[in-house]
């Protein structure tokens, strides 16, 4: 017996119903050796056998359902264990799949600028290995946090500094120095802002 499949509650299995009961039909014969009156009819003392031999079988086999439903947890319980690993590898795998494009991307434009440059062709070319890398965070419940112009909320933005100015309201975002990004609603790194801040009145 493994160490995870349970104990009998008697330590043992009740194999045979018959052979548990035998210490009862070995009582009553040893009464009827002696000459003594039983308490009960030799009719009632053979259905209260046949009933706990009855109850025996039961229970043997309430045991054995029940050590089939303990396998059938413990194989449950593996088989989400290695589903959970495989879904983060291949999540992994997936998600570098979608990144490589990028790198490729990214590769043709260092060998493109090694040449005479074109300034407009080169712009053009970032610009799209920029949409090819937010093409592929959007596919895995990444967007970005770009929070110019609301106001501050600190629970996902971070103050980099306050900048005294009538332009724009009181603890509103005028510049966003560093955007923030969020996974699958998840914050994962805030963005980093400038907030507005009145202009002190002169004094008068």
């Amino acid at each position: 017996m493994s160490s995870t499949e349970p104990k009998h509650p008697l330590h043992t299995r009740p194999d045979a119903a018959g052979a548990d009961s035998q210490p009862f039909v070995e009582t009553a014969l040893a009464v009827e050796e002696e000459g003594l009156e039983l308490p009960v009819s030799h009719e009632e003392f053979e259905g209260m056998q046949r009933e706990l031999d009855q109850a025996l079988a039961k229970a043997d086999e309430h045991w054995k359902l029940y050590l089939g439903a303990h396998a059938e947890m413990e194989n449950l319980r593996k088989r989400a264990e290695r589903e959970v690993q495989n879904a983060h590898k291949f999540a992994l795998e997936r998600f570098f799949g979608e990144l490589l494009p990028v790198r490729d991307s990214l590769e043709l434009g260092l060998a493109a600028a090694s040449d005479a440059v074109d300034i407009a062709k080169l712009r053009e070319g970032v610009e799209l290995t920029l949409r090819q890398l937010t093409v592929a965070m959007e596919k895995f419940g990444a967007r970005e946090v770009d929070p110019l112009g609301a106001k501050f909320d600190p629970g996902q933005q971070e103050a980099m500094a306050m900048l005294p100015t009538d332009q724009a309201e009181p603890n509103t975002v005028v510049q966003v120095v560093q955007k923030g990004y969020l996974l699958n609603e998840r914050l994962i790194r805030p963005a980093k802002v400038i907030v507005a801040q009145a202009v002190p009145r002169p004094a008068s």
